[in-house]
């Protein structure tokens, strides 16, 4: 590992607010100006959504609607936001599985920009489960689309992940699929859907860093899957700026974005920089190996996809090569799955959409 790397790690880990470091080297929060807009947030008690909602506080909004089926999370965020000024927030525990609640949603507050961070994201769990990625990554992601279009919400963004990019995992294919149904929806609608694509949150609820932290403090091996393993980090404070960004783009054409990850980052590497934070703890490292539906390495685009710069040199437009290419797309087969085909076929019936 060259410093170069070493130093980028050594700042994503401290600006994870993880580790006993106290430094911090985080931009302020971008004001922008929403005076005129309610805003939803699903998945609003996770990484993403809650680091959205924190830094949508300190902009200019009309209301503030925060919506999440983990009752705990949830209320881990009222409290968080407690000593905040508060105007114009809503706190709603929904499950965007039921419809009627969406519908009620929808009717009841007049979203007209929706944040859709809620989703199913742990690879080999839904690996196992892959019912439940269909229901909430795709099902759910479209009555939500759809609903948006027929109240006529300005702008959609959803949030997507690198593993969607040339999937072969469940949780990859659903939001591929979940991507390609509102680029499809788009075509025919007013409303704006823009997709956030990206790496791993560093330090996010279930992320490799702070089971890493967990492992050292409690005197634990790190189990680490591969050696030569790399995935792409990028900080929730500068992600969540960006995917507000994205809400400011005016141009009235929907499209998939990506973000400027800087270069694929070993976990091996990720790993003994963090242990540089401990130096009175011996730490060993210990090789598992790829578990169910993990990539050795992931990419941010398709071999059919090519970047085009945007406004904001830490943004990029992802265009596709072939145009209308998912000009019918028809989720039937998927709407129609039950709890009692097997995990393989269900995924079997994914792979015939990709």
């Amino acid at each position: 590992m060259n410093q170069t790397t070493y130093n980028h790690l050594k700042e994503l880990i401290e600006d994870s607010g993880l580790t006993r470091s106290k430094t911090t080297h985080l931009k302020p929060i971008q004001i922008i100006d929403f005076s005129n807009e309610t805003i939803l947030i699903t998945g609003a008690a996770g990484s993403i959504g809650s680091e959205l909602a924190k830094q949508l506080l300190a902009c200019k909004y009309k209301k503030l609607i925060l919506i999440d089926i983990a009752e705990s999370p949830l209320y881990n965020v009222i409290k968080a936001f407690e000593n905040e000024n508060l105007t114009n927030v809503s706190f709603l525990l929904i499950n965007i599985k039921e419809e009627d609640e969406l519908k009620h949603l929808f009717e009841t507050h007049k979203p007209t920009i929706v944040f859709h961070a809620a989703a199913y994201k742990h690879v080999p769990l839904m690996e196992v489960h892959p019912y439940e990625a269909v229901k909430t990554n795709i099902i759910a992601t479209k009555s939500l689309a759809d609903l948006a279009i027929k109240h006529e919400v300005k702008k959609f963004i959803f949030i997507s992940t690198d593993k969607a990019v040339n999937p072969i995992s469940v949780m990859g294919m659903s939001k591929r699929i979940a991507e390609n149904q509102l680029l499809q929806l788009a075509k025919t609608s007013n409303t704006l859907f823009s997709i956030a694509r990206f790496g791993n949150i560093i330090g996010s609820n279930g992320s490799v860093l702070p089971i890493f932290i967990k492992q050292i403090e409690s005197g634990l091996p790190l189990t680490l899957t591969s050696p030569t393993v790399t995935r792409y980090f990028i900080g929730k404070h500068k992600a969540c700026s960006l995917i507000l960004q994205l809400a400011t783009f005016n141009k009235m054409e929907s499209h998939v974005f990506t973000f400027n990850m800087g270069k694929p980052i070993k976990l091996k590497d990720l790993a003994d920089c963090l242990i540089d934070f401990y130096p009175n703890e011996t730490v060993e490292i210990k090789i598992t190996g790829l578990r169910l539906g993990e990539k050795n390495e992931e990419s941010m685009i398709a071999n059919d996809e090519f970047l085009v710069p945007t406004r904001n040199d830490a943004i990029f437009l992802v265009k596709e090569k072939l145009e209308n290419k998912y000009n019918n797309l028809d989720l039937t087969n998927l709407i129609n799955i039950t709890p009692y085909i097997s995990p393989q076929e269900i995924k079997n019936t994914l792979l015939t959409y990709i």
